[in-house]
Formats: C-alpha cells, structure tokens, sequence
C-alpha cells in the first residue's frame, strides 16, 4: 500500500509532517491549499480513516499509524481554537 506523506504548516507558522498510510489523503488535501481548522479537521479525520480502512481490507488490521497521526493532529489543533479564524495550509504531499 502507497503510503503518503504530507507536510502541513499550522496557524503560527509551524511546520509538521505527517504521514497516511494510502495515497487517498491526496483526495481530500491539496499542495498549496489553505483550509479552516475545522474544515481541515474534518478532512484528516474523514481521509485517515478511509485510509485505515483500506488497511483493514488489505491486511485484516487497522492502521495504529494513522489513528496516531490523527490523534496528533487533533491535539495540536486544539491550542489554535482560541485564534479569530485559524488556518491550515498544506505544503506538499509526497507518496
């Protein structure tokens, strides 16, 4: 399975690289694209799952990698609510 990595830049100008264990994040994220929090969000969580599915129906086991990914981002995200209008920017995404 292609994994995907995509390196992101949050609201304060940190950059981070996170990781998908399938290409299908490239569905629901774009190089250069800027997202709301929420938004980008809901994006992570919708394409980490499915790729976690893929996972499953390829090996028979979810993928801890990309619920740990998820798990990070969404803790992370959480230090921005505060902030009028939070964005995230995706830099790249790289298979």
């Amino acid at each position: 399975m292609p994994e995907t990595h995509f390196q992101i830049r949050w609201p304060d100008g940190v950059e981070e690289n996170c990781y998908s264990p399938s290409t299908v994040i490239s569905q629901f994220l774009n190089a250069g694209s800027s997202y709301p929090l929420e938004e980008f969000l809901t994006r992570c969580r919708i394409a980490l799952e499915k790729a976690s599915d893929r996972v499953e129906r390829k090996y028979g086991y979810r993928c801890s990698s990309a619920a740990a990914q998820l798990d990070r981002i969404e803790t992370r995200a959480k230090s921005y609510h505060h902030l009028d209008a939070p964005e995230v920017t995706c830099l790249a995404l790289r298979g």
